[in-house]
């Protein structure tokens, strides 16, 4: 086996109200973390990268959201891959008037706080904050790496913090500016709900989690879900470099923070 093969590939081929959708494994195999683009679309990317729909292993949903659900009934179905979520969030999915395709043959369960593992894989979810039917995060383990999502959440909870320190690679909300919020154009309530604790992390809050929590395990760290309106790439970033660098936890170049792409795919990382 070569080094190429020996990688572990991890790519977005979405992130943000327009639709989430991320990819963990190799050149053999992998899982998606949420299938909120359409099926075409997902089909199209894992294609770009060389692969196809037969080497998904599983689909992981986080929540009912459409923007993490659009493209998993026909995944799921079409292709009989299992759609793993709680059954809370299934009965969500069930109930969503945008989906006009029912999961029945690819219908899979997890509960919180215990481990599926499938081939190289082991995926645990946990709880997180988020005004959906029942918000979970993931802690994903696959060829010695793990990986933490909490791609939507208020407020971040004790279970997150535990993974998310666990992690080599975290990928985290950081939705919004906070003055960028307050003097757009939302309405108050939008504002209000948005900045709730089961709403979504402003790039403040996710730089003080990460300043609080540093992890010298950490080797990437990949900022999710960014607002299209409140939010731009180079302003998350740098608010989270910011504060590490204030508070002593990153030196120049020693760490790298990504911004993920809204609508389109990431770059491929091989880590």
């Amino acid at each position: 086996m070569n080094l190429f093969e020996e990688q572990i590939w991890f790519q977005s081929f979405g992130s943000g109200s327009s639709g989430n959708c991320y990819f963990v494994g190799n050149q053999e195999n992998g899982i998606l973390i949420d299938a909120g683009l359409s099926a075409r679309t997902i089909r199209k990317n894992l294609k770009n990268i060389g692969l196809d729909v037969k080497n998904i292993r599983a689909i992981f949903i986080t929540h009912d959201h459409i923007d993490h659900i659009k493209g998993v009934a026909a995944l799921g179905e079409h292709f009989l891959i299992p759609v793993f979520a709680t059954p809370q969030t299934h009965r969500g999915i069930e109930n969503n008037r945008c989906i006009t395709q029912k999961l029945e043959r690819s219908k899979c369960l997890i509960d919180k706080g215990k481990s599926i593992e499938i081939e190289n894989f082991k995926v645990t979810a946990f709880p997180v904050s988020h005004d959906a039917t029942d918000s979970v995060g993931y802690f994903v383990e696959f060829c010695g790496k793990t990986f933490t999502f909490a791609t939507d959440l208020g407020e971040v909870g004790l279970d997150a913090i535990k993974y998310l320190k666990s992690a080599n690679y975290v990928i985290l909300e950081a939705n919004y500016d906070n003055e960028m919020l307050r003097k757009g154009n939302y309405p108050i309530h939008l504002q209000n709900r948005i900045s709730a604790a089961t709403g979504h992390l402003s790039n403040e809050q996710t730089a003080t989690f990460l300043a609080e929590n540093f992890s010298q395990k950490w080797q990437k760290i990949f900022l999710c879900h960014l607002s299209k309106e409140n939010n731009t790439k180079e302003i998350a970033v740098q608010t989270v470099e910011n504060f590490l660098l204030k508070n002593n936890k990153l030196k120049e170049n020693e760490m790298e923070i990504v911004a993920l792409n809204r609508t389109l795919p990431s770059k491929l990382y091989f880590l």
